[in-house]
């Protein structure tokens, strides 16, 4: 039975970034679109060019971005206005050492990608490679679920709107954009 094509990976809305948790919380979805297709991609015995080249661009831009925005501001953000009864310093040091390794571990995924894409062979035809990209998505998936279910309801009730504000600004200028003041 033939597989359907992956989906394209959604675009958040500029505007989002005004509210930068639910920006957050966009931008986990599209990680798990992006596990999706790394999953699609992995199952297909037929070599499909367009759903590799978007995992990797995504990897190599949308995934390195993301570690940054989290662990420049959001995390030192949540160190700061945490209570020690949220007990998150366990749950942000745990994200931080995967974050860690998501680097390595996505650069294996990138080669394993690259080099199909030279091969114009199907990774899914490669044991290896097949597992390397499981591991990859189900590892990603676990994350975010942690960053969504303990990290962003923490951040909606510890952080102030000064720091949703100056988070929001920090995101977008990464972005190489400019939020023009709210109406």
């Amino acid at each position: 039975m033939p597989c359907a094509p992956p989906a394209d990976i959604e675009v958040i809305p500029r505007e989002l970034l005004r509210e930068p948790l639910d920006w957050f919380f966009a931008e986990h979805y599209r990680h798990r679109q992006l596990c999706r297709m790394i999953e699609e991609v992995a199952a297909s015995p037929v070599f499909k060019a367009d759903p590799i080249s978007q995992i990797i661009d995504f990897i190599r831009y949308d995934l390195a971005l993301h570690v940054i925005d989290e662990e420049e501001d959001l995390f030192p953000l949540l160190r700061r206005r945490a209570l020690p009864e949220d007990e998150i310093e366990n749950v942000l040091g745990r994200l931080s050492a995967e974050h860690r390794a998501d680097v390595t571990q996505s650069q294996v995924v990138r080669d394993r990608l690259e080099s199909a894409l030279t091969s114009q062979r199907a990774p899914g035809l490669d044991p290896e490679a097949k597992s390397v990209l499981l591991a990859f998505a189900r590892h990603e998936l676990r994350h975010l679920a942690l960053e969504n279910a303990v990290v962003l309801p923490i951040a909606r009730l510890r952080l102030t709107t000064a720091d949703l504000t100056a988070l929001s600004r920090r995101l977008a200028a990464r972005r190489g954009l400019f939020l023009d003041a709210q109406p």
